[in-house]
């Protein structure tokens, strides 16, 4: 299996990371750590592939990519 790609966005409202993925059908959850994020992350990938009917591996590679855009005081 390929690389899945899961994007992550922090909203600063809520105070998560919202993750999401077209590579995973129905991938949407949240956590207030980017580290609890991948541990959700890690049971729900395989958890929603098998449910889509996609074939598994031993292990499902992905990769995470966040972002989160701050600001700067100048003072």
């Amino acid at each position: 299996m390929n690389e899945l790609m899961v994007y992550a966005m922090w909203d600063t409202e809520a105070g998560v990371w919202v993750a999401t993925s077209e590579d995973v059908p129905g991938l949407a959850t949240e956590a207030d750590a980017v580290e609890k994020l991948i541990a959700k992350l890690k049971v729900m990938i395989p958890e929603l592939l098998e449910a889509n009917g996609y074939p598994l591996e031993a292990e499902v590679p992905f990769r995470l990519e966040a972002a989160r855009t701050e600001r700067a005081s100048v003072v």
